[in-house]
């Protein structure tokens, strides 16, 4: 096991967190000379485009024309105030110390301990796997749009074959694409995704100012298959421009068949694709590793992504629903294009999105997949994933989560695989927000962030919420992980786990004790609650197991204390020779299975030593103690 100290323990001591790890260490490949990435390059862009994804282009008239406008804005507030909360938990826990490579995962395992971060590692890997396939899926469909030869529309080039097989490959093809990027490291990745972001602005713009310049038309829409696998008649969807009479007919709820899958949509399905399209609050973080200050560029960035994305959901749905039919809406869900001024810098813009968020999944799950290898948490399973380049790029967890995303792929719909990545993202962030909530009621020293917008109040808020709608989205898909994480969180308790990283379930149980200890007051002891209180003192533990299980037996739920003299003066020694005893002394309490505490002394008589054993234990005076002793 990799040997860690927790970046709590570690908070301000160094200038530059860079220099403070190993290049070799889970911190993220090459060390320091790998953080190279500012905050807009590293944080902003990325989390912008994870957030638009292919929602932004493709989705917009999904969500508001199924939902309407109210209840859309309803989704929309309720999906931002989840990440919302979330993202105050990451601010809290990115500024209290350094940050390594791993993202999420690094905040999580080094706060829960690695059996339960583990867990939430390996799931919130599986969720940026399976987003890069949504975004892949999405980018085939709009592809497929225009270029298929079974493509309706009049205006479309109808040279690509359509088919469960040819979508797969096109998938393939581009997954090599994005995976060829993402090998060439970081980088690379972040001057693609800059020029990805300058051309989905420009098309977003596009959009805006066509909303207003042009005028009313009609569109005509693809034919859908009837029941008996005859063509419906064609319909015609309808760009009214500002209309209020339009505004009011797209207020209220009208959930149909999406014409995509062929399931009736609700609430909770409209819900998890819009929710699926935000779910990028973390592509930055996951970028920690190659950050030149992620303390300060993950906060700043991703409250800028967040605030920015939402004016812009907001702001395309509103005008949706001004000026565009239900029809249209709910048929055509890239209406955009019908729309624009110039038709192929929204193509480009919904390639260039797709392309980005899937680029950003991959590298952001290849990166996750990395610290979990070399933190070896699972074992020779995940070893090819510790494979660098001399650039310190891990292109082994790369290819390994190709290979995952090209599986993916086979499920073949956009909306089939959105409810489960939903579910997927939602179990990370709840494990964010805990890891927040653990710190906050421990109140652990070392927990100091620079952060302070945050409470004990919005982390549980955030851990409630996320729990709810994952239930609220899918049922089974939440059972399933919760039960998933239960299992590996057992594999990974059995496989046991790197100590140093430290548990906050014990500064929790320091806490809580301490308070109840408080609470005590020996003057309000009554005759009828009396516990006997046992202190054994015992000189040869090879020979007095009997006699522990024995005192053990006798206690009753009372207090269990075992005891030992050691003989000497302090004064006269080098250094204390009791304190490396204890961890002897606890193998010996696990050995017996007795439930007792230990306490050694230093004393210059055994009588003396029995006289401190009891004021160190705490036990009432004049009490009555088994005794066995043999000299030394």
């Amino acid at each position: 096991m990799a040997s860690e100290n927790s970046p709590l323990l570690a908070y301000r001591l160094l200038g530059d967190e860079g220099v403070a790890f190993s290049a070799n260490g889970a911190g993220g490949p090459g060390g320091a000379s790998a953080r190279k990435l500012s905050t807009f390059l590293g944080v902003v862009v990325p989390t912008v485009l994870s957030m638009f994804s292919i929602v932004v282009f493709l989705r917009i008239g999904f969500v508001v024309g199924h939902a309407g406008l109210l209840q859309a804005l309803a989704m929309l507030l309720v999906a931002y105030f989840i990440l919302a909360l979330t993202v105050l938990s990451v601010c809290a826990i990115a500024t209290n110390g350094a940050v390594r490579g791993g993202g999420a995962y690094f905040m999580i395992s080094r706060t829960l301990g690695p059996e339960v971060g583990g867990s939430i590692g390996l799931m919130f890997y599986l969720a940026n796997v399976c987003g890069c396939a949504v975004s892949l899926l999405g980018l085939v469909e709009a592809v497929l749009d225009v270029f298929g030869a079974e493509s309706a529309k009049s205006n479309g080039l109808h040279v690509l074959p359509q088919g469960y097989g040819w979508s797969l490959l096109y998938g393939s093809l581009l997954l090599g694409l994005v995976g060829g990027v993402c090998t060439l490291g970081a980088g690379l990745y972040a001057r693609a995704s800059f020029l990805t972001f300058l051309l989905v602005s420009g098309s977003l713009a596009l959009v805006l100012v066509s909303f207003v310049a042009v005028g009313p038309r009609s569109i005509p829409l693809t034919p859908r298959p009837g029941p008996n696998g005859s063509s419906l008649p064609p319909q015609v969807g309808h760009f009214t421009g500002f209309n209020s009479s339009t505004l009011k007919a797209n207020l209220g709820a009208g959930y149909a068949k999406d014409y995509t899958t062929g399931a009736m949509m609700n609430f909770a399905s409209v819900f998890a694709v819009l929710f699926n399209g935000c779910t990028g609050i973390m592509a930055g973080a996951n970028m920690s590793g190659e950050l030149k200050d992620p303390s300060r560029a993950i906060p700043l960035g991703t409250i800028v992504a967040v605030a920015y994305t939402f004016f812009i959901y907001a702001l395309l749905f509103f005008l949706s629903s001004f000026t565009c039919d239900r029809t249209l809406l709910q048929e055509d869900y890239g209406f955009f294009r019908a729309i624009s001024l110039w038709p192929p810098l929204v193509l480009i813009g919904i390639y260039a999105t797709s392309l980005s968020a899937s680029m950003s999944s991959l590298i952001g799950a290849s990166r996750i997949l990395h610290a979990l290898a070399q933190d070896d948490l699972f074992g020779v399973i995940l070893a090819p994933a510790k494979v660098v380049s001399r650039t310190g790029n891990p292109w082994g967890a790369v290819l390994y989560s190709w290979g995952l995303v090209q599986l993916v792929l086979l499920a073949g719909k956009l909306n089939t695989l959105a409810a489960v990545v939903t579910v997927f993202y939602l179990v990370a962030y709840a494990a964010v927000d805990l890891s927040c909530l653990s710190l906050e009621w421990a109140s652990a020293p070392n927990f100091r962030p620079t952060f302070n917008l945050f409470s004990w109040h919005t982390c549980l808020l955030g851990v409630a919420s996320c729990l709810l709608m994952m239930f609220l989205i899918s049922p089974g898909a939440a059972g399933g992980s919760l039960l998933l994480m239960g299992l590996l969180s057992a594999l990974l308790t059995a496989r046991g786990g790197p100590s140093s990283w430290g548990y906050v379930s014990q500064a929790l149980l320091f806490h809580q004790v301490r308070k109840y200890l408080l609470r005590l007051d020996v003057r309000k002891d009554h005759v009828k609650f009396w516990r006997p209180q046992l202190l054994l003192l015992v000189g040869n533990p090879r020979g007095a197991l009997p006699l522990l299980r024995l005192a053990n037996q006798l206690k009753k739920g009372g207090l269990y204390v075992l005891g030992h003299v050691t003989l000497g003066d302090l004064d006269c020694l080098p250094s204390d020779p009791v304190q490396p005893q204890y961890g002897a002394w606890l193998s010996l309490v696990d050995r017996a299975q007795v439930k007792a505490f230990v306490d050694l002394t230093l004393s210059p008589s055994v009588r003396q030593g029995a006289q401190h054993l009891l004021r160190i234990s705490g036990l009432e005076p004049g009490v009555l103690f088994p005794w066995e002793w043999s000299p030394q």
